[in-house]
């Protein structure tokens, strides 16, 4: 398909990868950085202006998300995310990139840093779990009255934006079901401990990621970076994306070196410590 530029300067176009049409996005000018929307989360559903200033940001849609059709055949898994997002930026001839990952696309952004780590400079997540669901959840805010289901109001915000844009709105409830059955048990101690790019793993103090996972995490990998977003659930990047995205574009800007923290042994020192 010949690539579709449109006056606001927003690419929008389609690319052939392990078996899927996959529709993208890219927007703004400057480094590559790949933004890993949510399971049942498409492209469009943000806008993030801040980010598009400084880079070009790529928004896909994952298997059977928003534009990109569905290989019923073919399960759904963090794995695979992550590996059709490799697939698409060798399509676009891109090596190197910035990674921003939501929930489960924070999770394939983390699987990409770990599996191909020359493609990586700098992960950013937000509500993202690296562990099996028991110790990377709080239960009780996952809790339902009854087994939920497709048409649950829970998910009506996301049922709605598919089926703006889906080829086929009716297929809603076999994509939901298949998403339903993702099984993701996380990265192993040692799996995390390998990572070598920085990593910014952000979660909100409301969300039902346990802030004590996060913390667990952040710890095992030997470049990241911890960021807690006060009064902010799992949601904020729908409904408050201005609390958590100046700490990505901060996190992204950032020189490679910087001064070391302060002990209190050493103290401030202008341009010696911080």
């Amino acid at each position: 398909m010949n690539i579709q530029t449109h006056k606001s300067g927003t690419v929008r176009d389609y690319a052939p990868v392990n078996g899927l049409q996959m529709y993208y996005e890219i927007e703004g000018n400057g480094d590559p950085l790949v933004f890993i929307p949510p399971a049942l989360g498409s492209v469009g559903q943000k806008s993030f202006s801040d980010l598009t200033e400084k880079f070009s940001v790529i928004t896909c849609d994952l298997q059977g998300h928003g534009r990109t059709i569905d290989i019923p055949e073919r399960p759904l898994s963090i794995e695979q995310y992550a590996e059709d997002v490799v697939g698409l930026l060798r399509h676009l001839g891109i090596y190197k990139a910035h990674f921003f990952g939501e929930s489960y696309g924070g999770a394939a952004a983390v699987m990409i840093a770990l599996r191909y780590p020359d493609l990586v400079r700098r992960v950013a997540t937000y509500g993202a779990t690296f562990g099996p669901a028991q110790s990377a959840h709080n239960p009780a805010m996952l809790h339902f009255d009854s087994p939920p289901n497709a048409d649950c109001r829970c998910f009506q915000f996301q049922k709605e934006c598919y089926t703006e844009v889906a080829p086929n709105p009716d297929y809603w409830p076999k994509f939901w079901e298949k998403v339903s059955r993702i099984q993701w048990e996380g990265f192993s101690a040692a799996e995390l401990a390998s990572i070598e790019a920085p990593v910014l793993v952000m979660v909100g103090d409301r969300d039902f990621v346990r802030i004590e996972h996060a913390t667990e995490t952040f710890r095992l990998m030997p470049h990241a970076e911890l960021t807690v977003i006060p009064d902010a659930g799992h949601f904020a990047l729908f409904s408050e994306p201005e609390k958590v995205i100046p700490a990505v574009r901060h996190f992204m800007e950032k020189p490679e070196k910087r001064p070391p923290v302060a002990s209190a042994e050493m103290g401030y020192h202008p341009g010696e410590t911080r």
